[in-house]
C-alpha cells in the first residue's frame, strides 16, 4: 500500500503498549480539579461504576461523566462538553489542556484524525454505515463470490481487532493477514480507476453530522488537517470531495490503489497501513510534520486504540487533546477508552463536541453551519 500525500502543502501517544498514560482520578479528585487544584491531588480510589454515577443525584456524574456546570465556567463557554454522550476520566486535565489549546489559538494548532468511523458515521437509523473498504466490497463492480470472501474475512478478523483481551502485539499479524488478503481479492476484480467516483456516489457513505462546520472551520482558520487512515485513500478522498469539503489544508496518508497503464487495479502502493501501525514508522520519510514546526498543539480524533499513536511523528508536542469515538462493544470497551482518551464520545454520530471545542480554541462564538463558496 502506498504512503502518499494528497492535496496542496499546508497553509502556513496509545493503546499504548505501555498502558494508560494517565492515572484515573476519583470523583472527589475530579470535583476538586474544577476549583483549580490538581486533578490527582486526592488519594485515588477505584472509579465509581457508571451506573452508580447515573443513579446518585448528589454526584456531578463523577469520573465517568462530567456535566458539572462549573466546567463551562472554568473552560470558557464549552457548554458542548455537558452533552450526554461525553465521558471524561479526568475533567480537570481536560480543562487544563483545553485552556492551553485556547491560549495557543489557531497559529499553533493542527488536527490529526482517523477517517473511517471517526469522520465518517458508524451507523445511521440503527444500520451500520460502510467504511472505505466496505464501499468497494459492497459495490456492483465486485463479484458475488468475492463479496462473500471479503465478508468472511470481516467476520473472522474484526472481532480480533476490537477484542480488549488481546494485546496489540498479538493482534498485529492478524491485521496484516486481513488487509493483505482483502487487497489481493480486490486486485482480482479488474477494478478500473474511473469507476471509483461512481462507486462512492452509489454507496451509503456518510460523514458525521456537522462535517461541513468541521472541515470549513479548519480551512477558514488555516489549521492543517492530517487524515491518517488504514482504509482506501482513493475512496475516502472521493467521499470528502463529493461532499465538497476537500480543502487545500487537508493531507491524507492511507492505502492508495495502484492502477496499470490501462487503468486497471494491479495492487496497492507502498507500505501497508492497518489499524495498529498508524504511527511515526509509516510517516518517518514523509517530511510532513517537519513542515509544521510551530504547530505543537494537537487535537487528535480516533475510534480505536490504534489511533492513539497517530501523533507520534509530531516534533515538540506541547499539548494534545485525544478524543475517542466509542462506537461499538460499548460496555466491554468503555473503561479502556476512558483510560486512554481524554474525552470519550459514546455512540455519538456527530462532530458537535469537536466543533464546539474548535470554536472555543479559535476564540469564535457559538458555531453554526458554515459554507465555503
Amino acid at each position: 500500500m502506498h504512503l502518499e500525500w494528497r492535496g496542496p502543502r499546508p497553509p502556513g501517544r496509545s493503546e499504548a503498549a505501555s498502558g494508560p498514560s494517565r492515572p484515573c482520578c476519583t470523583t472527589r479528585a475530579s470535583r476538586r480539579s474544577w476549583s483549580g487544584r490538581s486533578p490527582c491531588s486526592a488519594p485515588r480510589t477505584p472509579a465509581r461504576p457508571r451506573s452508580v454515577a447515573r443513579a446518585s443525584p448528589s454526584l456531578p456524574l463523577g469520573p465517568a461523566r462530567c456535566r458539572d456546570q462549573s466546567f463551562s465556567r472554568v473552560s470558557g463557554q464549552v457548554s458542548i462538553l455537558m452533552k450526554a454522550t461525553v465521558l471524561m476520566r479526568q475533567p480537570g486535565r481536560v480543562q487544563e489542556i483545553v485552556g492551553a489549546l485556547r491560549r495557543g489559538g489557531g497559529d499553533r494548532l493542527q488536527v490529526i484524525s482517523d477517517f473511517d468511523m471517526t469522520l465518517s458515521r458508524f451507523a445511521y437509523n440503527g444500520k451500520r454505515c460502510p467504511s472505505s473498504h466496505n464501499i468497494l466490497d459492497n459495490s456492483k463492480i465486485i463479484s458475488e463470490e468475492c463479496r462473500k470472501e471479503l465478508k468472511a474475512l470481516l467476520h473472522h478478523y474484526y472481532p480480533i481487532e476490537i477484542d480488549p483481551h488481546w494485546t496489540i502485539k498479538e493482534k498485529l499479524p492478524h491485521m496484516v493477514e486481513w488487509w493483505t488478503k482483502a487487497h489481493s481479492l480486490l486486485c482480482e476484480q479488474k477494478i478500473q480507476k474511473f469507476q471509483i467516483a461512481q462507486v462512492v456516489r452509489e454507496s451509503n457513505a456518510m460523514l458525521r453530522e456537522g462535517y461541513k462546520t468541521f472541515f470549513n472551520t479548519l480551512y477558514q482558520n488555516s489549521v492543517p488537517l492530517f487524515i491518517f487512515s488504514a482504509g482506501i485513500g482513493d475512496i475516502l478522498e472521493e467521499i470528502i470531495r463529493q461532499k465538497q469539503v476537500f480543502h487545500p489544508n487537508i493531507h491524507v496518508v492511507s492505502n492508495y490503489m495502484d492502477f496499470d497503464e490501462d487503468g486497471f487495479l494491479q495492487g496497492f502502493k507502498g507500505q501497508l497501513i492497518h489499524t495498529y501501525n498508524k504511527n511515526s514508522t509509516v510517516c518517518e520519510n514523509s517530511g510532513y510534520f517537519q513542515q509544521l514546526q510551530g504547530k505543537t498543539n494537537i487535537l487528535l480524533l480516533g475510534d480505536s486504540m490504534g489511533d492513539l499513536t497517530m501523533a507520534d511523528g509530531v516534533l515538540g508536542v506541547e499539548n494534545i487533546l485525544k478524543i475517542g469515538f466509542l462506537n461499538d462493544k460499548v460496555e466491554e470497551q468503555r473503561e479502556r477508552y476512558m483510560e486512554s482518551y481524554d474525552i470519550v464520545l459514546e455512540k455519538d454520530e456527530s462532530l458537535d463536541v469537536v466543533n464546539g471545542l474548535l470554536q472555543h480554541i479559535l476564540h469564535q462564538g457559538d458555531w453554526v453551519e458554515m459554507r465555503v463558496p
